[in-house]
């Protein structure tokens, strides 16, 4: 069994579409299991538990959501200080809203929830362009949905965002299981 856990915040449900479309994705996959959990339910016991991450935020001012900031400083600082997430695969998604193609800010907030997976050892999963619907919302980081218009009015993400949020969780699960069958990182 490969064990993903899903984490995420959200607002307007943008967001907790994503993740249950990533669990969709890593129980596709033989052996996959997924546990989703909303970013302040999260514990440590639950990310050294699982072979991969795959966290999911709304864009908040440029930004990760305050929840997935706050877990990362008050459960993965811990980790980081014991080695306990090294070698261990992760990924990211994001929502966001207002201006710009999918939001102003969404490169940014992927590629800050990135920087501290990295501090903690875990391998990043990209988003390879030849995926399936990565033009309706795919950045080299993983997937993202535009949530709301330029007007700030909410209408969720498409389904070819989830779809692609989906094929995003199969490439972790096997990336995934293929460290775990490897344990290129154990002591």
């Amino acid at each position: 069994m490969t064990t993903i856990l899903v984490v995420y915040a959200s607002d307007y449900g943008s967001t907790e579409k994503m993740a249950q479309a990533a669990a969709a994705g890593i129980v596709s996959v033989p052996g996959g299991v997924a546990v989703v959990k909303k970013a302040e339910e999260v514990t440590a016991e639950d990310l050294t538990g699982s072979d991969g991450v795959l966290v999911g935020s709304p864009v908040h001012m440029g930004s990760m959501d305050w929840r997935i900031k706050k877990m990362i400083d008050t459960v993965c600082s811990g980790l980081w200080m014991q080695d306990k997430m090294n070698g261990k695969a992760v990924g990211v998604f994001a929502s966001g809203g207002g201006f710009g193609g999918a939001g102003g800010g969404v490169e940014l907030t992927m590629l800050s929830m990135l920087n501290n997976f990295a501090e903690l050892g875990m391998l990043i999963v990209p988003l390879p362009k030849i995926t399936p619907e990565y033009k309706k919302g795919g950045l080299q980081w993983g997937p993202y949905g535009r949530s709301a218009d330029e007007d700030m009015q909410h209408g969720g993400v498409g389904d070819e965002v989830l779809a692609l949020t989906k094929r995003h969780a199969v490439h972790l699960t096997r990336a995934a299981a293929v460290l775990k069958d490897q344990a290129i990182f154990s002591a």
